[in-house]
């Protein structure tokens, strides 16, 4: 017999050790549960990867306030301290979530009230410090913005957003464009020097006897209303001044001008004047004065977010918070967007409101660039973001 080996056949190639052939285990998600409780909602949620909501819940206080017209701050924080342990419970569970499997905690740390911002901040720290968990301090302001991240956000095969992005945050507490140049990279253009899109909305809603929340109401109303039927004066805004090096982007003359600010405390004034001046014949009109503030404040903001798209060169528009959820607002944006030829987004309807999916989307972000904050973390209450 030849003492040299043969030469195995094509036919039968070597066979593979156990290891090559063991499929790649897949990396687990980075885990992340969020707590939202900035105002009168109190949210957690499960998020995988910044993107994937395992669960998302939240115990609204609605009904609560609304005797009173509006958040009554005291009984805010005192609702939130007690749900705020039931809710955390049903969002692991409807996540079918293990401790061993988060990677960390997320809180909103400001703005927002006070008191309501430390029950959340609070209960956070108490998990972190039980748990062994990182915690990450988040902005509200950014959560919203990152509501754009999240799967049920996104375009179909559309994995994120392309830089920069404007975005237009209008709430009933704020009304701000910010420059997204990048993750964690703003620049807030403008913000409303007086009333918020959506405090002035409520307070319209109040002299035109409709319920708490007014945005919904007045929406609602407008539906048998004449949008022209009144006119409402465009706000006169003064230059104000920068801080050094805002607005690089712009030629020099109109780096001090308030070319993107907002204002609508002269709206309200205006929905005011006309009811005293229909006196008996102002229930009458009432749809008619919703259906023209409605219209007036949605040109307004329409008008500034496309001139500061347009200005910085956009990608796309992100609109966000609970104005956004506004029919009309989409509508007159996504036409102004479609022939600027610019993409233009705005969240699903559950994600307008305030929630913890979307801090949980913001806080994935800051965990990648290996953000923490320790046990020592406070609420800011009025929390910038870019300025």
């Amino acid at each position: 017999m030849s003492d040299l080996q043969m030469p195995l056949s094509p036919q039968f190639p070597r066979a593979a050790s156990a290891r090559s052939e063991r499929a790649k285990a897949p990396e687990p998600p980075v885990r992340i549960l969020a707590l939202e409780t900035s105002c009168d909602e109190t949210a957690a949620a499960v998020i995988d990867d910044g993107r994937f909501i395992r669960s998302n819940v939240v115990a609204s206080q609605i009904d609560l306030h609304a005797a009173y017209g509006g958040v009554f701050p005291e009984m805010a924080s005192r609702a939130h301290v007690e749900a705020i342990g039931a809710v955390i419970a049903r969002a692991m569970k409807e996540a079918e979530a293990g401790w061993e499997s988060v990677n960390a905690v997320a809180v909103t740390r400001g703005p927002g009230l006070p008191g309501s911002l430390v029950v959340g901040v609070n209960a956070a720290k108490g998990i972190c410090l039980a748990r062994g968990l990182p915690l990450i301090g988040v902005n509200h302001l950014e959560g919203h913005i990152y509501s754009h991240w999240l799967e049920t956000a996104l375009p179909a095969g559309q994995p994120a957003w392309s830089f920069p992005l404007i975005t237009l945050i209008v709430s009933g507490g704020h009304t701000e464009l910010v420059l997204m140049r990048g993750h964690g990279d703003y620049e807030l253009l403008g913000h409303t020097v007086d009333d918020a899109a959506g405090e002035a909305f409520d307070k319209v809603a109040r002299l035109l006897g409709l319920p708490y929340p007014g945005g919904p109401a007045i929406e609602r109303l407008s539906q048998t209303g004449n949008p022209n039927a009144f006119r409402f004066a465009r706000p006169k805004i003064s230059p104000r001044r920068r801080t050094e090096g805002a607005h690089s982007g712009l030629p020099r003359p109109y780096r001090d001008q308030a070319l993107y600010d907002f204002s609508f405390s002269g709206a309200k004034t205006n929905a005011l004047n006309l009811t005293r001046e229909l006196g008996a014949q102002a229930a009458a009109r009432a749809a008619d004065v919703a259906a023209s503030f409605q219209s007036a404040v949605v040109e307004w903001l329409v008008e500034k977010t496309l001139l500061a798209a347009r200005d910085f060169d956009a990608r796309a528009v992100l609109v966000g918070g609970g104005v956004s959820a506004n029919r009309l607002l989409r509508q007159r944006m996504a036409l102004a967007a479609e022939a600027a030829r610019l993409p233009v987004s705005f969240p699903p309807l559950a994600l307008c409101v305030d929630n913890a999916a979307m801090i949980g989307a913001a806080a994935y972000q800051a965990f990648l660039r290996g953000e923490r904050d320790g046990l020592a973390l406070d609420v800011s209450p009025e929390l910038k973001l870019g300025a």
